[in-house]
């Protein structure tokens, strides 16, 4: 959960529907001078991002981050790789992790920490299945009821 200091720039809610989230690690990321500026803006696009483990780096694809406003010609390519940091302990359990089948690397957001610093929340995740699925939602909608029923029996 965000602290007090922490300001979310996004949050990657799909994740929660399509995946079971096992373990999560926080990760720095490697940007540009005009990227974190567009990240003040909250310009950042999670959906569809995933990250994955290359000679022992972990790179984060398909993350958006629309150009800056106010930049220049240098504005790097928006959809480009970027590079995670992890400890090398960290990076060897993610990769031995995914080898499994069915396990993924996936950012659940990404914030701005207290030294105004940009983190990435990457958690090691297991694909849902659609009865999974189902389950999930049958058991929201039922606590969703149950709280209904405690607001209105408070009324009287």
């Amino acid at each position: 959960m965000p602290t007090r200091e922490e300001k979310n720039i996004a949050k990657n809610r799909r994740a929660f529907h399509d995946y079971e989230v096992l373990r999560t690690f926080e990760a720095g990321i490697v940007l540009t001078g005009t990227e974190v500026c567009s990240l003040r803006e909250n310009n950042c696009q999670l959906t569809d991002c995933f990250a994955v483990v290359r000679k022992g780096e972990v790179w984060l694809m398909n993350l958006h981050i629309a150009p800056y406003s106010h930049g220049n010609i240098a504005n790097p390519d928006p959809d480009r790789s970027r590079k995670l940091l992890l400890h090398r302990k960290e990076i060897r359990m993610l990769e031995s992790q995914v080898r499994e089948k069915g396990m993924a690397l996936v950012p659940l957001r990404m914030y701005f920490a207290q030294n105004n610093l940009v983190k990435v929340e990457l958690a090691v995740c297991r694909g849902k299945k659609l009865y999974d699925k189902r389950a999930d939602m049958a058991k929201k909608e039922s606590q969703r009821e149950v709280e209904r029923a405690l607001k209105d029996a408070r009324r009287f």
